[in-house]
Order: structure tokens, then C-alpha cells, then sequence
């Protein structure tokens, strides 16, 4: 039988930051086997940072496990700094830090906004990838942010209702822009009390069942103001031209192995995403997982998340 549990907790054998200009510095850390199979992890958000957790999705004496905390995000400097924040230069950051590492060619491990990442990011250097594992499809279009921002509310009218009663009745027609002044305020408590309601809606709307240990993460300070005004800055100001440019690539990738992991009842990255995804890029397995939300840590995602892990310890 395939492993489907989590790898034990692991501490990094190495970690540092990197100045990639002069107002950013990203976090980086290495974990596993430092001769291992070198696996790119990128977290979501974009904003939210990574995790200790995120290292146990991989087998410790196989592979060599590299974090990094993008822009702004995280234990990046500056917290929540949209300027020079774009997925380019996110794209550009991952890059700087292969060849700071020393590393040839990697796997690729991202969801949600990972997957937009890693993505753009073979995209853009298919000849440095290995394999891409992606999970909860998000391509940045403006469908799939008008989706976050008001029809969620389908099916989670409550997380929804605490989410726009943040914003006066006389602002709501434009939620966007109503969080994102309040997100930019000078004043540090306006920023904080939107952040935390901001992060707060995606976590509440992002498990099958309610998850009470989400939802006070999403709560806590460095992940709320990160994921909030870095995700607003991005839904703002950084969608793809074309907009559909992350499907029309797909031919760039297509040679290289991918696993597509996405919950059936993902409410915040909806299936059709994925599915638009696979169709343009039919070599890659795609499984959908019935009784799963958006949520990496749900039983079933994670246990298909390891066993894509595991499968792809044939490429190196």
C-alpha cells in the first residue's frame, strides 16, 4: 500500500534569507536529505507563508525539501510590502534561490495560489522542472476572484454576511476596493481589524467541515495582514494578460510529469478551474477528491498529496 499519512515533524538542516532587491528579503529553509531530490514548495495565499507542517508532505531521506516564504509573506521582510510584489518577480525570486542553492532541476509543490505559481513558473523555465504536483487550482482570472469575493456566499452566507458587515452598506458594491483602503490605512488597527476579517472569510470557507484550529490561524496577526493586503494587492493589480495565459501555455509543460489534487467541494479554488486545467493538459493525472474541500490538510487531499509525493520519486 502506497503511504497516504504524513511524514513525522522535521526540522530544516538549513535556513536563511535572501536579499533578491533592495526592499525585499525572502525567508528560505532547507529540511530532508541535502543529497536528496531537490521539491520547490510554494505556499498559498498569495501572502499566507508557510508552515512547519508543510515539510511533512515529503519523504525525509528521498528528497530535499526547500521553503520559501515569498514576498511580503511569512518571515519575509517587509510584512505585507506590495511594492515590487508581482508574479514576475515572485517567478524571479524562485529562480535567484534555485541558483543560490546550487540546484539543477526541481519538483514543484503548490496549491491554490502555489498552483498559479508553480505554473507560472515552469512556464516560464520548463527546462529547471521535474515534476509539478498542484492542488486547488487557482488561475487568477477575474471569475475566480468575483467568485471569492461574493458568490461564496452560496454556500457559506454566514462567513459571508461577516465579511462584507466589516464594510459600510454604501461601499459594498465594490468589496475590493472597500477592503483594499482600509488594507492600505496608515493606521495599523484599521489594517489589522481588516486583515483578520478578510483572512478569516477564506479560512472559515476553506474546509469540508468546519475546522476551528484554521480558523483561529487564520486569525493570528503576521498570517492575517500577509495573506489580506498581499492577496487584495493581487486581485487588484496583478491579473495575467491574457487572461486565460496560464491555460494558453499549457503546451510548455506539457512533456513534463503533473499531478492535479483537487477537492470536489473546493469552495474557494472551484473544480472547474482544475478542470479547465486538465483538459488543456490531458498527460497530467488528475483526481478529484469526493468528500474534500479546499484545504490541504483535509484527510483525503492530504493522503493524495503524499501519494503524489511518493509517486514521484521515480524522476530525479
Amino acid at each position: 500500500m502506497p503511504r497516504s499519512e504524513f511524514y513525522p515533524p522535521i526540522d530544516p538542516y538549513q535556513t536563511g534569507t535572501l536579499a533578491v532587491d533592495g526592499l525585499h528579503t525572502v525567508y528560505w529553509e532547507q529540511a530532508g536529505n541535502p543529497r536528496g531530490v531537490p521539491v520547490m514548495f510554494l505556499h498559498g495565499g498569495p501572502g499566507a507563508g508557510a508552515s512547519p507542517t508543510h515539510r511533512r508532505f515529503f519523504d525525509p531521506a528521498h528528497y530535499r525539501v526547500v521553503v520559501m516564504d515569498q514576498r511580503g509573506a511569512g518571515r519575509s521582510t517587509p510584512l505585507g510590502e506590495i511594492r515590487e510584489n508581482t508574479t514576475e518577480r515572485l517567478v524571479e525570486d524562485i529562480e535567484t534561490l534555485r541558483r543560490h542553492l546550487g540546484i539543477e532541476r526541481w519538483h514543484l509543490f503548490g496549491g491554490s495560489w502555489g498552483s498559479t505559481l508553480a505554473l507560472a513558473y515552469a512556464q516560464t523555465h520548463p527546462e529547471r522542472c521535474l515534476g509539478l504536483i498542484l492542488r486547488g487550482i487557482f488561475l487568477m482570472r477575474k471569475s475566480e476572484i468575483d467568485w471569492f469575493l461574493y458568490s461564496m456566499r452560496v454556500l457559506f452566507p454566514e462567513a459571508w454576511a461577516a465579511f462584507t458587515a466589516h464594510i459600510p452598506e454604501a461601499e459594498r458594491g465594490d468589496l475590493l476596493e472597500a477592503y483594499w483602503r482600509r488594507l492600505d490605512s496608515p493606521d495599523r488597527l484599521v489594517r489589522m481589524a481588516a486583515a483578520r476579517v478578510w483572512s478569516v472569510y477564506e479560512g472559515s470557507c476553506s474546509s469540508l467541515l468546519p475546522s476551528p484550529e484554521l480558523i483561529a490561524a487564520s486569525g493570528e496577526d503576521t498570517h492575517a495582514l500577509g495573506l489580506a493586503r498581499i492577496e487584495a494587492h493581487y486581485f487588484r493589480s496583478n491579473r495575467f494578460e491574457p487572461e486565460d495565459k496560464l491555460l494558453r501555455d499549457v503546451h510548455r509543460i506539457r512533456h513534463i510529469p503533473g499531478i492535479i489534487v483537487q477537492g470536489r467541494y473546493d469552495v474557494v479554488c472551484p473544480p472547474i478551474s482544475a478542470d479547465e486545467l486538465h483538459r488543456a493538459w490531458p498527460e497530467a493525472d488528475y483526481r478529484i477528491i469526493p468528500d474534500a474541500g479546499h484545504s490541504a490538510m483535509e484527510p483525503g487531499i492530504r493522503a493524495a498529496l503524499v501519494q503524489a509525493t511518493e509517486r514521484f520519486k521515480e524522476y530525479r
